[in-house]
């Protein structure tokens, strides 16, 4: 009876280790589904202790592949490898073939995420084999699920899509619904990729509305971005953006689940509990040991003091090292991973153009006041002792709108949005022009400047004069700025030709401060004018030189600088230019001159501006040019006004209460095809410009303005106008 009881409480216990083992097991399951990694780590491997110590082979395989599998999921793929080779060599030994086709599918995974490409396919295949072999059809559909995501990887995107129709096929049938939305997202991204957008579209929605309607996070999250990657695909950038911001919304808010639970805190509690443990059990371990010998007392003195040495090391090396782990975490993402991070930095880059338009409209109109209001002060006769506090206004508008102005070309620059705008120009007579302008402020400084253009090279050439001039202005200028009592001299000579193609050196040499070796690497980055003192000592925003070496790579050259402290600077860049015959040379126009000879008798311009200063500054600059205009604060206002009247011209500002400009406009087109309207904007951005063409404006007066740039365009519409009803008088 006793040798009975025995026996039974032998199976009692095993059956109870059991139990805790696969209590343990469901346990860590939870802290992985959490994303607490550490703490299913050691559930895990207090389950894998009791399952050696009741010799239990099948659990030891299984938790072995979960541990492999948690190894991977915190990116330590060569300690997941050892963990899931531990684990196909237990199972095989004991013939679990089920156990071993799920840790062949890890393993699988496993090298697809180190891209070993062919190593997962054989991994997968042997797995799906095994699984068929036990009639256990429940589990192929994942395995097909991450073969067509790596054939996807290889760009096969037809046997992507067979294994993608299959895994959708049984994960209906066994009702696995996150298999079944993956399948779909991936399906639509291969339909895609196969140039079949609609279908595409139609299969990664139908995965979403899965996965939203079952809360499944990873799925949800790859649908927005598979959706907005096949919307921008299909030109429908707006529907791009949109799932675009979800997407990253949504990547943000698992990331700092993600931070929290792989925060640094938690790695020190579990490096710190982890050596207390292991500390505790050698020192038992070894006060344990009945020999009390010199040699035992000092193996257990030398032995404490190293695991104490150790403990200590690993967690001033943690510390050392924070944010090295937290940099690598990020930086051993999966390929995933790292389409998401491209996919938020070109986000990154339409919400600094975003903000960037936004901030300068604000900034643009409330300066168009400023210079505004400023000119018309000095225009109207001020008294002497206002004079110099008008110029110095009028210099700090125009300082502010430069920095403006520079910020928006380097974002201009950065987003590919320059475009070259080439005309045939007299390249000697335009040098000469930068330096003429520039010459009072060099004379300013006490400056000499020097201009030599070779003898034998042709004077006109077809290229983009315009960024040829703000180059030339921007490196003589610096060469004025940072020179005094000294000398410039600028330079033009062709290094190369072939036939009419000239490879052309400019020059800008003076004999300045200089700059000293160390800040010259970082010359041509964006702020960077070499020390604080140098731009408190002479001013400028630190973007000229950023700006002119993009300016300078858009016109397909290159910019060297040559430079020695104490004994000046030497700028020189090369560009392509293709010679062309003499050009005829226009003539500078006096518009405001051109308008008054015009009949204006019954000119009718509308203001639409919701800014009484603005409103004021504008309608001074028309009745100065002999105009007479009505003006409106708001879209609503401006559409009865030109239902109503018979205006030659309106000037609409875009951003007003009610409706916007744009949509005042696009109304009005709708009754009026004819009316010239203007956008009176501070809005500039390149970006924008498809949105006013829509909208039906006919050009666009960017705020803050030149007086001369406006009445020329005002004057070309008048002039036609003219010219049109003279005609059909005749």
């Amino acid at each position: 009876m006793c040798s009975v009881s025995a026996q039974n409480n032998g199976i009692e216990d095993i059956e109870v280790q059991k139990l805790r083992i696969e209590n343990t097991i469901t346990q860590s399951e939870f802290d992985t589904q959490r994303g607490d990694y550490f703490s299913a780590k050691t559930n895990l491997e207090t389950a894998l202790s009791l399952a050696i110590k009741t010799e239990d082979k099948q659990n030891q395989g299984i938790i072995y592949a979960k541990i492999g599998k948690l190894q991977f999921l915190v990116n330590e793929f060569d300690k997941a490898l050892v963990s899931l080779t531990k684990a196909a060599e237990i199972q095989r030994d004991i013939n679990d073939s089920q156990n071993l086709a799920v840790t062949y599918s890890i393993k699988g995974i496993l090298h697809a995420g180190k891209e070993e490409y062919k190593n997962a396919l054989e991994y997968l295949n042997s797995a799906k084999t095994l699984f068929e072999e036990q009639n256990l059809e429940v589990n192929i559909p994942e395995i097909t699920l991450n073969q067509a995501k790596i054939h996807l990887q290889l760009k096969d995107y037809k046997t992507a899509k067979s294994l993608l129709e299959k895994t959708i096929v049984l994960a209906k049938k066994n009702n696995q619904n996150n298999i079944l939305s993956d399948a779909l997202i991936y399906s639509g991204k291969a339909l895609d990729k196969l140039g079949n957008n609609k279908q595409g579209i139609t299969l990664a929605n139908e995965g979403l509305e899965i996965a939203l309607a079952n809360q499944l996070t990873e799925n949800i999250n790859k649908g927005y971005v598979t959706l907005s990657d096949i919307y921008q695909n299909d030109g429908n950038f707006e529907e791009a953006y949109s799932y675009l911001q979800k997407h990253v919304k949504l990547s943000d808010s698992i990331l700092n689940i993600e931070r929290a639970s792989l925060s640094p805190e938690k790695r020190a509690e579990f490096i710190e509990s982890y050596n207390a443990a292991e500390f505790q059990k050698l020192q038992k371990k070894v006060e344990d040991q009945e020999s009390d010998s010199n040699l035992a007392k000092i193996t257990t003195i030398l032995s404490i003091a190293l695991i104490t040495i150790l403990s200590l090391l690993t967690l001033s090396l943690y510390k050392n090292n924070n944010i090295r782990l937290k940099s690598n975490n990020m930086l051993q993402e999966k390929n995933d991973d790292l389409i998401e991070a491209m996919k938020k930095a070109e986000l990154a880059s339409k919400t600094k153009a975003n903000f960037l338009s936004t901030v300068t409209h604000e900034l643009r109109t409330p300066l168009y006041a400023v210079t505004g209001l400023t000119n018309m002060l000095l225009e109207e006769k001020p008294n002497p002792d206002q004079i110099p506090h008008l110029k110095s206004l009028k210099f700090s508008g125009d300082y502010l709108l430069t920095f403006i102005n520079d910020i928006l070309q380097i974002n201009k620059i950065e987003a590919n949005k320059v475009e070259l705008d080439p005309v045939l120009f007299n390249l000697k007579t335009k040098v000469e022009n930068v330096c003429s302008a520039l010459n009072n402020s060099a004379l300013d400084n006490n400056v000499q400047m020097h201009y030599e253009f070779q003898k034998d090279l042709p004077e006109t050439f077809i290229g983009d004069n315009l960024k040829i001039s703000q180059i030339l202005i921007n490196l003589i200028g610096n060469a004025i700025k940072f020179t005094k009592d000294g000398d410039i001299w600028v330079r033009v000579y062709s290094i190369s030709n072939n036939g009419d193609d000239h490879t052309l050196r400019f020059e800008i040499e003076d004999n300045g401060i200089g700059i000293s070796k160390e800040k010259q690497d970082n010359m041509f980055e964006s702020f960077s004018q070499g020390s604080i003192q140098i731009n408190r000592k002479y001013g400028g925003t630190g973007l000229g030189l950023s700006i002119v070496k993009g300016l300078i790579e858009i016109l397909k050259g290159k910019i060297y600088l040559k430079s020695e402290l104490g004994k000046g600077t030497t700028f020189f860049f090369e560009i392509p230019l293709t010679y062309a015959p003499e050009t005829v040379k226009i003539k500078k126009e006096d518009y405001s001159k051109n308008i008054s000879n015009l009949d204006i008798s019954n000119i009718k311009i509308l203001i639409v501006e919701d800014n009484k200063i603005n409103q004021m500054i504008t309608k001074k600059i028309l009745s100065k040019m002999n105009l007479q205009c009505d003006i409106v604060d708001n879209g609503e206002d401006a559409v009865e006004k030109v239902r109503e009247n018979d205006y030659n011209v309106v000037l609409m500002d875009i951003h007003m209460p009610g409706i916007s400009g744009l949509e005042a406009t696009k109304i009005i087109r709708t009754f009026d095809k004819e009316l010239t309207i203007f956008a009176l904007t501070a809005v500039t951005l390149e970006d924008k410009m498809h949105e006013f063409d829509e909208a039906g404006f006919n050009d666009i007066i960017s705020k803050p303005f030149k007086q001369e740039d406006f009445e020329k365009k005002l004057y070309e519409v008048l002039a036609n106008d003219h010219n049109t009803k003279a005609s059909s008088i005749n």
